[in-house]
């Protein structure tokens, strides 16, 4: 690998860690050469190499990763290009999370340096962003034309990477999930789940591991994405949610789990759609339902058709919509015990059909059919699916004033009130938003003037 230009200054982070460390130059050369002769890279950097290092030159990409994970393997812990003062340029910086590499090492490698740059972790998640549409454009076509890659060993990495790993991995999403609906996106625990990916999936990802270790691994750690990614979505930051929808189905297809890839861009489809795109939030589900068929399971190939159904809902297209929901039923029905079905999407159920279905027949302004399924969702459980259980209701609120039922619409309005004031998350605001507008034709009524003043008032985050 060539040097790139000198910059002017020292490079004191580096001479600071090798010194704390007692690392030698020489040493140093010799692990980096040998982590990126692991992964194809051959190089041929001596003592006098680490030397220009410190001087102030920063070798050209992949070179600063690789000095990182070598002195990650010789200390024992994570260390990032930043920490050693050799973050990415500015220009490389912008484009972290948004490619979709067609070559698995390199999307592995992009994925790490996203998740490991400062500029994720220390600034991305503070301010929003706006969603693009045509950011899934390239990573879905991709999927869709080839979901699987061919190999996932890796040896000569760090660490052995064994079975208790993969099952921490996860835990830490099942423990993810759990949160995020109790809570909201926007709570210290949910949004907290990304120090995972940094701390605990990159390691792994840098280390040794079997083909079928491999495949589990990339599969484990693009559902810990997906949750980050919901998470980030729901608490408004559209631009980070976007970039780990798109590395979580990248690990996916490194992966070769097409089921796990179906449902990450089912649930991208969601989050288009619910960002007013639901045309190309329709195309995304029945991509995902059409590539996962003979591979998924039922339940996976259920929850497309549901973000379908929903699209299709805000499409004013009943027909499609009433279609989605029978198959998203019919699949559900083919479960049977003992039958494949993925723990990670177990709180899928018919329950939760019934829940979007209110929804879905309340876009399409029919509030009879949306109250009676309402009445097949009453049984989630509050307690477990707080946000959800709050939006629901607030649903339940704008379809009853649909009816010009002021007195039912605002009690309702008020139990959905009590329940997403536990949760911190920017959906469960915006749906409460949307009941002030529906009573916008009883503006003069007392209840309606009271409801509107307590949603609009700016209240302590839910902790």
């Amino acid at each position: 690998m060539n040097q790139a230009q000198t910059p002017k200054q020292p490079n004191t982070k580096l001479a600071d860690f090798l010194a704390t460390y007692n690392i030698s130059r020489k040493a140093l050369a010799y692990l980096v050469n040998q982590i990126g002769a692991a992964e194809g890279h051959r190089s041929a950097y001596t003592h006098s190499s680490v030397g220009n290092w410190l001087a102030g030159m920063r070798p050209k990409d992949p070179a600063p990763r690789f000095i990182a994970a070598a002195l990650a393997r010789r200390v024992g812990r994570l260390v990032d290009a930043e920490e050693i003062g050799m973050g990415a340029p500015r220009a490389a910086s912008a484009q972290l999370g948004w490619d979709f590499p067609r070559d698995r090492t390199d999307a592995i490698r992009g994925v790490m340096d996203y998740w490991s740059s400062s500029t994720v972790n220390r600034r991305s998640f503070l301010s929003g962003g706006s969603f693009t549409a045509a950011a899934y454009t390239t990573p879905v076509t991709r999927w869709v034309v080839a979901p699987s890659d061919r190999t996932a060993e890796h040896t000569n990495g760090g660490r052995r990477v064994g079975r208790t790993d993969l099952t921490d991995l996860w835990e830490a999403a099942d423990q993810a999930r759990q949160w995020d609906s109790k809570f909201g996106g926007g709570d210290w625990r949910s949004s907290s789940v990304s120090q995972c990916l940094t701390h605990q999936a990159i390691p792994l990802l840098e280390g040794t591991y079997t083909e079928e270790v491999g495949r589990e691994l990339f599969s484990a750690t693009a559902e810990l994405a997906r949750v980050v990614a919901w998470s980030a979505f729901d608490s408004g930051q559209h631009v980070v949610a976007q970039q780990h929808f798109i590395q979580a189905l990248r690990l996916a297809k490194a992966g070769a789990d097409i089921e796990m890839g179906a449902y990450v861009m089912a649930t991208m489809a969601l989050q288009s759609m619910l960002q007013g795109h639901p045309d190309q939030a329709v195309d995304m589900s029945q991509g995902a339902y059409e590539r996962a068929k003979g591979h998924a399971a039922p339940r996976v190939l259920a929850f497309a058709k549901l973000a379908e159904a929903r699209a299709h809902g805000r499409l004013g297209d009943a027909a499609s919509a009433s279609a989605a929901l029978g198959r998203s039923e019919d699949l559900l029905a083919q479960i049977r015990p003992g039958s494949r079905d993925p723990q990670w999407l177990d709180y899928f159920t018919e329950a939760r059909i019934a829940a979007d279905a209110t929804e879905v027949f309340r876009d399409l302004g029919k509030p009879t059919a949306a109250l009676q399924w309402n009445t097949r969702a009453e049984s989630m459980p509050s307690g477990r699916f707080t946000r959800a259980t709050g939006i629901r209701l607030a649903v339940v609120a704008t379809t009853h004033l649909q009816s010009r039922d002021l007195d039912q619409g605002l009690n309702t309005a008020n139990e959905a009130a009590d329940i997403l004031a536990r949760v911190n998350s920017n959906r469960a605001t915006a749906y409460l938003a949307k009941v002030t507008q529906a009573l916008t034709p009883w503006s003069d009524e007392p209840g309606a003037r009271e409801f509107t003043h307590r949603v609009t008032q700016p209240t302590a985050a839910a902790s």
